[in-house]
């Protein structure tokens, strides 16, 4: 069976880290994102997979190449403009002659797929929506029911009395072939409010296939420090990369650490990290390629990426610093701040409250005090 991933999107929500990046591409605990979509599907036994891109493709097709590196056959579908999840699907149509699932790319879940194609096949279903419950249905999408689990209905984010159901699309379909026929060509067009309704219309088998797996959108920056937090911990399935050094601790080739360093996992490290004396690093926090932790600082619930240069005495508290990123001495990036790539930040700064500071700017020394 192969399966198509719907990755065109250019990641606006989680701007600025997506400045420079396709959101596939950003990382999650020093891997791209895709990389643990691609190995979800190997589990799986799925391992012919087709890409739908737009946005920055030539960062995704010059990582992932062929997919033989990954154990994967990949195909990618180049849509020249967005066409939506819809026409994504129908773009990549040569590629699909038999049943094959789909994914949105925003999503991550452990789901069962094996289990969902075969309730997909035992029903005779011609489209299966998975479906996750929410505690709060009202910003989603919710799908009705039958006792039979056929699809009867959906409720555009319902207000609170129209509530009948917490059940929401997980972004994850198994369909049949010739559901591409009833998917306009060419065009924009949505599968969840085109196709999906047609088929309740049209009398079509569509079943929904619920489901408690672990499951997060990760459009936006809490939710992004939400799977980096979840996978540290042990919340849901997924390699972590590196060797695991002590309890909690994993580091990949080349790291240095200075004896005096105080280190409190989870925390995952990447190749050539150095860390300097007196330290204290607490976890969940995830360092890239090549960090320099200067003498002193001190970092918790921190997400950095690759070459990311820290000073003497630098605080970096649940917030995301990019790629080639330097911070000066005394200066302080907390409270959910994003920091992008090639910035820098002088030293006796103060970055709160959720700010974000976009790609290759620079910031004088006590620029910013709250």
């Amino acid at each position: 069976m192969k399966a198509i991933i719907l990755v065109g999107g250019e990641g606006l929500r989680l701007r600025p880290l997506t400045c420079n990046l396709p959101k596939p591409m950003v990382p999650i605990v020093n891997r791209p994102f895709l990389e643990h979509m691609v190995e979800h599907l190997k589990r799986h036994h799925i391992d012919e997979i087709i890409l739908a891109i737009c946005y920055l493709p030539d960062r995704i097709q010059q990582h992932f190449g062929d997919g033989s590196s990954f154990g994967v056959k990949l195909s990618y579908a180049v849509e020249q403009t967005p066409l939506g999840t819809g026409g994504a699907v129908k773009n990549a149509e040569q590629f699909l002659k038999d049943t094959f699932l789909v994914f949105n790319g925003d999503i991550f879940s452990d789901l069962d797929l094996t289990e969902m194609v075969r309730f997909h096949l035992a029903h005779k279903a011609k489209a299966t929506i998975a479906l996750t419950p929410v505690k709060d249905p009202t910003s989603y999408g919710v799908v009705e029911l039958n006792s039979q689990n056929r699809v009867k209905g959906f409720i555009e984010k319902p207000s609170p009395e129209r509530v009948t159901s917490n059940l929401i699309n997980a972004g994850i379909y198994v369909l049949e072939p010739e559901m591409l026929e009833l998917i306009p060509a060419g065009v924009r067009s949505m599968l969840e409010r085109g196709l999906f309704p047609d088929l309740v219309k049209r009398g079509i088998p569509f079943y929904g296939y619920q489901s408690h797996a672990y499951w997060l959108d990760t459009g936006k920056p809490d939710d992004y420090f939400k799977l980096n937090h979840d996978l540290l911990m042990g919340k849901v399935v997924s390699r972590l990369p590196g060797k695991a050094v002590t309890d909690g601790i994993w580091a990949e080739a080349g790291c240095k650490i200075h004896p005096s360093v105080k280190l409190t996992g989870p925390i995952v490290m990447g190749r050539g990290c150095i860390i300097k004396q007196n330290a204290k690093i607490s976890g969940p926090t995830v360092l890239g390629n090549r960090s320099i932790i200067g003498q002193g600082c001190i970092l918790d619930e921190a997400i950095l990426w690759q070459n990311v240069k820290l000073g003497k005495d630098v605080s970096v508290k649940n917030s995301v610093i990019g790629n080639d990123t330097t911070v000066k001495d005394n200066t302080w990036v907390t409270d959910g701040s994003i920091i992008g790539d090639d910035v820098t930040i002088g030293s006796g700064n103060k970055l709160e409250h959720g700010i974000k500071v976009w790609a290759r700017k620079t910031i004088e020394d006590n620029a910013i005090s709250f």
